[in-house]
């Protein structure tokens, strides 16, 4: 790759042209990295509902053309002014969040919220010079939460660039720089179960599932999955959740059944759905004197949290997520430790493979609500 180091690539890339239509295969010219910049040859990728979401462009800010993709891993093809932490040839997870290291969010223990680099969905353009690293025939494509794993080749921030294990099998390991990590980080870093403590996850997708994977890791006895989707449970059982609720079958609120069943609540509950009803539940179903509810799903921008003041003052705790609490630089590298250890499990979130050229298929199985995660190989 050192005969491209400083060239303009020419590669191929998915590009969304406008809401809701398939992607178009495109040669797209990808601009070196400019003061600290990446750029990145991108080998698998994978889809997450986020892209979708931002593809069909409902309730937020269109912005195309665009290339979308975030979930990925890849390797360091050159990198620019003033970036030292990775180096060509690197193996590395991209994140759309990251941590510049400098800011009170990145120096705090407590925070992963990057006032630099924070997620920003509107943003199609680079931080240093607010110009796209994209282009096709001259005309700029824009950028997707500073990280477009639809290419072939991509340029990053340096903060949004987590260096792992050389040995770790990327198309493995790409589901963690977003929602497998988000899900985990949730119960590990935020929900906090003990050992033989219950657990409620609402929201049986790929998020809900790391949740539950996270509290199986904790060592929770008990993992209460609750879904509409009933075709959801049987497979929720590799993922350690040992019961199933489903609020259609009941005539009562579904916090008042969990309540039933757990003896007065669970001790923790994590809720991955973003339908406010179910956050209110994951929160009114924890025990009192205890139980902690942890939010994950992002709610309906007009959506409204209520709930009894008594609910709080009885010593219930409510929280809330951003990727699970993971500080990416600092963080994602023992994550990928942990399957690297054998102490966690992804091979059982990658339901589907396809060649990049097939993108669209994965964007059908999605919609179809088909599988996990689908992981699309970038090369030939």
């Amino acid at each position: 790759m050192s005969s491209t180091v400083g060239q303009i690539i020419r590669c191929k890339a998915a590009v969304a042209w406008e809401a809701g239509k398939p992607l178009v295969m495109e040669e797209v010219e990808v601009a070196p990295p400019q003061k600290m910049e990446v750029r990145l040859k991108i080998l698998y990728t994978s889809l997450c509902h986020t892209d979708v979401y931002f593809w069909e462009a409902k309730g937020q800010n269109p912005v195309f053309p665009r290339i979308l993709g975030h979930e990925a891993a890849g390797i360091v093809e050159s990198v620019g002014e003033g970036v030292t932490e990775v180096a060509p040839g690197g193996h590395v997870l991209p994140v759309f969040t990251g941590e510049c290291k400098d800011c009170a969010h990145c120096k705090s223990e407590e925070s992963n919220m990057c006032s630099l680099l924070r997620i920003n969905t509107d943003r199609g353009v680079m931080i240093q010079d607010g110009e796209s690293r994209f282009s096709i025939n001259g005309k700029p494509i824009y950028h997707f939460v500073g990280t477009s794993t639809f290419s072939e080749y991509t340029v990053v921030h340096v903060g949004c660039v987590a260096k792992i294990n050389p040995l770790a099998p990327l198309d493995k390991v790409c589901v963690l720089s977003c929602g497998i990590s988000t899900g985990l980080g949730a119960t590990l870093n935020v929900a906090k179960p003990t050992k033989g403590s219950s657990v409620a996850i609402f929201g049986l997708g790929a998020v809900g599932l790391a949740a539950a994977e996270g509290a199986r890791i904790a060592g929770a006895s008990r993992i209460i999955g609750v879904d509409l989707n009933a075709s959801r449970f049987e497979l929720a059982k590799k993922f350690g959740v040992t019961e199933f609720v489903n609020p259609k079958d009941y005539s009562k609120p579904v916090q008042e059944v969990i309540a039933e069943m757990t003896d007065g609540g669970v001790d923790r509950s994590v809720e991955c759905t973003g339908h406010i009803d179910a956050m209110i539940s994951a929160f009114e179903c924890v025990h009192d004197g205890w139980g902690v509810a942890v939010l994950v799903g992002v709610p309906h921008k007009e959506a409204v949290f209520k709930t009894h003041p008594m609910n709080l003052l009885n010593e219930r705790t409510l929280k809330g997520t951003f990727f699970g609490n993971y500080k990416p630089r600092s963080d994602l590298p023992c994550v990928v430790e942990k399957y690297m250890n054998k102490e966690l499990e992804l091979d059982k979130f990658i339901t589907h493979k396809l060649p990049f050229a097939e993108i669209n298929k994965a964007f059908d199985l999605m919609l179809k609500g088909e599988g996990l995660r689908c992981i699309i190989k970038m090369e030939d």
